[in-house]
């Protein structure tokens, strides 16, 4: 039986854990080839060998800092070696700052620009000649509800004006994809447990209680929720979806006021 994915080379960053984990799972078990990357190796090689457990076809790269062009060219560059080509970007990588907006200092908003968005920038510029040569193919952002609203539990400024930018970015790129029919779609996660997140929903005097009752669905996302969306936006299932902004996020986005 053909799976959704089979034949498919895909990149996908942040892969020693939580949802680029769960993507690399989700689209090897789909049929996907996978290259992943990372800063953090140990996780990295350890998704590569349940990938391989699970009959998948990845390897991996690590350690690696997409937001320097010879580390994403060289990311590129082991997908072409290893499978022949590029068919799906998937840019899940990213480090979030969160805090307080008066102690947000220009670092700190440098930092958050640099790692969330500049490292899409530079990920997809590498790639892009890749998908063109491929003739075609799909670049897919993970952006963030932070994006398009507020939040009341945690200061988010830099990381909602960068995941903005991810928004805008990729509706640019729907532009200049369309000659070479390269589609450029965006996720935006509400809640995900993930290892950042699963302390701050968990402490008995945190804000978890209160986020909980603002989910229609009733719980909080986990990051096989968002491999699943992604993995048949990468398919020829979703050809027609293009410039898409999904959100994986219970319902929240929807009933915000």
């Amino acid at each position: 039986m053909e799976l959704p994915l089979d034949g498919k080379v895909a990149l996908i960053s942040g892969t020693a854990g939580g949802m680029g984990r769960a993507a690399a799972l989700e689209f090897t078990a789909q049929g996907a080839s996978v290259v992943g990357c990372d800063l953090e190796m140990d996780g990295a090689d350890e998704t590569v060998a349940l990938v391989s457990a699970a009959g998948g076809r990845m390897v991996s790269i690590a350690p690696i800092d997409l937001t320097r062009e010879a580390d994403a060219s060289a990311w590129v560059d082991r997908a072409v070696a290893q499978f022949g080509g590029v068919d799906v970007l998937y840019n899940n990588a990213s480090v979030a700052r969160v805090g307080p907006w008066d102690e947000l200092t220009l670092d700190g908003w440098r930092f958050a620009m640099t790692y969330e968005l500049d490292i899409v920038f530079v990920s997809t510029r590498a790639a892009w000649p890749e998908l063109v040569r491929r003739g075609g193919g799909v670049i897919i952002n993970v952006a963030s509800v932070a994006a398009v609203r507020g939040a009341t539990f945690v200061h988010q400024h830099a990381h909602g004006a960068a995941k903005g930018g991810v928004l805008a970015f990729t509706k640019h790129l729907v532009v200049s994809g369309a000659p070479h029919r390269i589609r450029a779609v965006s996720i935006s996660p509400g809640m995900i447990l993930t290892s950042a997140t699963r302390p701050v929903v968990e402490d008995p005097d945190g804000p978890g209680g209160t986020l909980l009752a603002g989910i229609p669905s009733g719980r909080f996302g986990e990051p096989e929720d968002v491999a699943r969306v992604a993995a048949f936006l990468a398919s020829d299932g979703a050809a027609y979806v293009n410039g898409a902004d999904i959100a994986v996020d219970g319902g929240v986005t929807a009933i915000a006021p």
